[in-house]
């Protein structure tokens, strides 16, 4: 594990890399020890690169007081879900960190820590990458490479008229989650804040995925608006059932707590942070793949379907619903 111990007076960002960032590469050959200012790879016979890339900002993506092991998880985690949804198999990444000014070394220290331990776990190595400092808030990217063989990557764009939609485990945690980390909420267990702080990319539905899925997004931006993506891509209309989407015990309890039954739907299926993957199946592998999901230890419910039109259309109890957002709106 990195270090937490201060620099020599000459390290700076040098002592950065070598001390604190090397060591992340795990010995890929493709890294070259961070010795040169590019990484080397090849990919093996049959099959294809997939690359996606995610910036956190202080403040915006994670609380600034948010410890920054956990940061540096979340970093790799929600570009991780990212390749979950492609059906893809993590290979390394690039990291780009702009340190604010002043950040001392054990705040970077504590940071490698946290990806040196998302690397054990997701067998993930790094790359290379870049790090400057700025007088802004303390900005975080990352490039994440994975593999699938050729040719079965899942595509936002195959769901046609007709097709189920799903989505995996439970909807609305992550933004329950934001609010319990930010006190506005009771969570007496931490069971929401760290769904929020620590999203676990569902990385093991690849094969599910690629057998049986027809389309798939990672539910980032809100279950809404993901599923409004795969409509788009797909030159079709989706349509929710809001009493079919999952939620959580702790989901569940705070619903019971709220005195507009829709409005509280609403709030879970456009919050955003799930990091579950959403996804498209014909009717007759719809459920295969939850049988499939179920056998790699995950859920998968049934909750709408597409058909022919555009556009992203939603109901409670079979009666239709005028929606006036349907997730996160990334401003340009």
């Amino acid at each position: 594990m990195p270090t937490a111990a201060e620099p020599g007076p000459d390290e700076g960002e040098f002592g950065w890399i070598e001390r604190l960032l090397r060591p992340l590469t795990r010995g890929a050959p493709g890294a070259l020890d961070l010795l040169d200012d590019a990484a080397l790879l090849r990919p093996p016979p049959g099959q294809d690169l997939v690359l996606t890339k995610d910036t956190l900002v202080a403040g915006v993506h994670f609380l600034p007081d948010d410890p920054l092991d956990g940061v540096a998880r979340k970093l790799l985690a929600v570009n991780l879900s990212d390749l979950a949804a492609k059906a893809a198999e993590p290979v390394g990444y690039l990291l780009s960190t702009a340190w604010p000014l002043g950040t001392s070394w054990a705040d970077k220290a504590l940071f490698a820590s946290g990806l040196a331990q998302a690397g054990q776990d997701w067998n993930l190595d790094l790359l290379g990458g870049d790090t400057v400092a700025t007088p802004g808030p303390l900005t975080l990217s990352a490039t994440l490479l994975g593999q699938v063989p050729s040719g079965q990557m899942v595509l936002r764009s195959g769901a046609r008229t007709g097709d189920i939609l799903l989505v995996s485990g439970c909807i609305g945690d992550g933004w329950l989650g934001l609010r319990a980390a930010r006190g506005e909420i009771a969570d007496p267990d931490a069971t929401l804040s760290e769904r929020y702080r620590r999203p676990t990319p569902r990385l093991a539905l690849r094969e599910a995925l690629r057998d049986h899925a027809s389309a798939a997004a990672d539910v980032s931006d809100g279950l809404l608006a993901d599923a409004g993506r795969l409509a788009i891509a797909s030159h079709c209309a989706v349509h929710v059932e809001l009493d079919s989407v999952p939620v959580s015990r702790a989901g569940a309890g705070w619903f019971a707590t709220q005195s507009d039954p829709l409005a509280a739907r609403l709030a879970l299926a456009t919050g955003g942070d799930d990091y579950e993957i959403v996804c498209a199946a014909r009717p007759e592998a719809a459920k295969d793949l939850v049988a499939a999901a179920a056998k790699a230890g995950l859920t998968m419910t049934i909750i709408g379907w597409f058909g022919p039109g555009s556009g992203v259309s939603a109901s409670l109890d079979g009666a239709p619903l005028l929606l006036d957002r349907l997730g996160w709106a990334h401003q340009p």
